[in-house]
């Protein structure tokens, strides 16, 4: 590898630190990059902290905002969905964010045809589209590769962005769980804005009954394959940024999570060196 790793943290690393710690974590990793959430209770944005204070904090600190995650399930596009919309596009256009990411449903008892997915998905890029060029933003697609999803894979994000003439606007988002969850064997790193890494460790559970709780940080117990996806997406070309996305409560309630992501960054560093 001939090129450093960019590395960033999402708010999902630290849910119980303030913005101004958070801030100060990715700063002590020399991460210069974070994405900040709408469905965590007690931060940002759900706490009500205005766009401009999430802004002003973090270019005192030279950080910048990739994303807001995330506008979910954006592929039932209806008048709640454009209004959630709207306002996610605003906060993120006042805090300095790059994007939106865009999550797709995922719900057991989705009662659609896949001829009426496919539809809800290009309506849905569609109208986003507009949204997003009107605010000076990307739209950032992670497909979830759990079973009952209706955006599985990526193939079809790009075949739905392609059709509606959106390739200005919506990017990828490769997550190295999701991709392993759906038995990806496609890489798109042209298209792709963001990747997201988490590891899992744990071999006694089936991969179909592998769920976010069991999302660690990256180590060398890592069933994922993290170290081949990246490589294989760096090899081909891509140069943005690694954001650390672990779900597992083990992790949240680490008493010293910046030496535990810095032993993962340095994993990560040694594997792809």
């Amino acid at each position: 590898m001939n090129q450093p790793l960019r590395f960033a943290l999402n708010r999902m690393v630290a849910p119980r630190l303030t913005l101004p710690e958070f801030i100060e974590l990715a700063v002590a990793l020399k991460a210069d990059a974070i994405e900040i959430r709408n469905d965590l209770e007690g931060v940002e944005i759900e706490d009500g902290t205005p766009p401009q204070e999430v802004r002003r904090l973090c270019a005192a600190r030279g950080i910048q905002v990739l994303s807001i995650n995330a506008l979910y399930p954006f592929d039932l596009w209806n008048d709640e969905r454009r209004a959630q919309a709207l306002r996610l596009a605003a906060y993120a256009r006042d805090c300095g964010a790059r994007g939106l990411v865009l999550c797709p449903l995922n719900q057991l008892d989705d009662p659609r045809s896949v001829a009426e997915r496919n539809a809800g998905l290009r309506t849905a890029l569609t109208e986003l589209a507009t949204i997003l060029r009107e605010h000076g933003l990307l739209g950032f697609i992670e497909p979830l590769g759990f079973e009952e999803c209706s955006l599985r894979r990526k193939r079809k994000a790009v075949e739905a962005v392609r059709a509606i003439g959106g390739l200005d606007v919506f990017r990828l988002v490769h997550d190295t769980f999701h991709h392993h969850l759906a038995g990806e064997q496609e890489f798109f790193p042209e298209l792709t804005g963001l990747v997201h890494i988490s590891g899992v460790e744990d071999r006694a559970v089936p991969l179909a009954s592998i769920r976010d709780g069991h999302r660690v940080l990256v180590g060398k117990g890592d069933i994922l394959g993290n170290r081949a996806q990246i490589e294989t997406l760096l090899e081909r070309g891509y140069s943005g940024y690694l954001s650390f996305e672990p779900f597992a409560e083990s992790v949240h309630a680490l008493a010293d999570i910046r030496q535990a992501l810095g032993a993962s960054i340095d994993h990560l560093r040694h594997a792809l060196a």
